[in-house]
């Protein structure tokens, strides 16, 4: 396994909010968490909406400053950066957006949004000439055409956007891009399109992604990795091919029986969770899905659980008091 590229340990980020009916205004959305991604790989990032995937995307990028924890791009700690240092830092990490009709200026042609990064990053294309070569060679990459630099948004299809999103970001040359749910807008022929691009790219110049999405199909198929994440906390990762043939959260369980499947051989039995998700204002003690988990006992409330690794993979962890190797043998207690 190659060195991490992105290591993250214990990072934690609250924000102050309105207070609830006990008097709490301080919201966890990051707590502790542990991710690891490497070189040239695809990690997916999955779970609920609010659970804090993208607050953790926008962490990353800088553009939210964590409360502890620690992040290290590279060996780099981008936290301790600043003017210049944290400026060349940006180069390195770029995203692609949710939605393609709303995340490009309708009064920008298509080259003008793919040349905007350069407008700060002046010494990385400094001559118009090298900026105009530069644009046709990343309209060619996302296949496009060179004429369509002069063309708007709204001349465009919404695949066709994206790839001019997906442009944008490799404009400055990064080694991480993190794509929040880069395809969820896009009709099913043309999501592929896209993924295929992705995974084109990855081979092509060895780029590194942060999937995040709800689509366990597209996760299934794009990713090396899979982070699932519940309440703010990662609470199993491993190969894409553990997590999806044996999850060992219970979580894990219940969000791939939720998947549509279809093959009527491939269903398997649905896991209905009883309950809301809890409030991050008012979180659970000791393991934050001990309130919806069918498998909770009494130690599930003392602290949060050690990290249980799969016996079939070493890179296979849950952060599980019963993960699935051991949890037909432990007596459901009332929570």
């Amino acid at each position: 396994m190659s060195e991490p590229l992105l290591r993250v340990r214990g990072l934690t980020k609250t924000f102050k909010v309105a207070a609830n009916k006990a008097g709490k205004n301080r919201l966890r959305a990051l707590d502790g968490i542990d991710l690891e991604l490497r070189r040239g790989e695809t990690l997916g990032l999955v779970g609920e909406s609010g659970c804090g995937k993208t607050t953790l995307a926008r962490t990353l990028m800088m553009l939210e400053r964590p409360d502890s924890g620690t992040v290290t791009w590279d060996g780099a700690d981008p936290l301790a950066l600043r003017g210049k240092d944290l400026l060349a830092f940006r180069r390195r990490v770029q995203m692609v957006f949710q939605d393609p009709y709303a995340s490009l200026n309708a009064r920008m042609s298509a080259g003008e949004i793919i040349a905007e990064p350069w407008r700060t990053h002046r010494d990385l294309y400094p001559s118009a000439q090298a900026r105009t070569e530069r644009i046709r060679e990343l309209l060619d990459l996302v296949g496009l055409r060179a004429g369509d630099a002069h063309r708007y948004p709204q001349e465009f299809s919404g695949g066709q956007r994206q790839r001019i999103g997906i442009a944008r970001a490799l404009a400055l040359n990064p080694s991480v891009v993190i794509c929040d749910e880069p395809v969820s807008a896009l009709d099913l022929s043309v999501q592929a399109q896209v993924l295929n691009l992705l995974d084109d790219l990855q081979r092509q110049i060895g780029i590194s992604y942060l999937f995040i999405s709800h689509d366990l199909s597209v996760v299934r198929h794009v990713t090396d990795r899979v982070a699932v994440m519940y309440l703010g906390r990662i609470v199993e990762t491993g190969s894409t091919d553990a997590v999806f043939d044996r999850p060992a959260h219970p979580y894990t369980e219940a969000l791939l029986s939720a998947a549509p499947q279809l093959a009527p051989e491939a269903r398997g039995r649905r896991i209905i969770l009883q309950g809301d998700v809890p409030s991050p204002l008012n979180a659970p003690s000791g393991c934050r899905f001990r309130t919806r988990c069918r498998h909770a006992t009494d130690i599930c409330a003392s602290a949060t659980p050690p990290p249980a690794t799969d016996e079939h993979e070493a890179g296979h962890i849950a952060e599980c008091y019963h993960p699935r190797t051991v949890r037909a043998e432990v007596p459901v207690a009332a929570k």
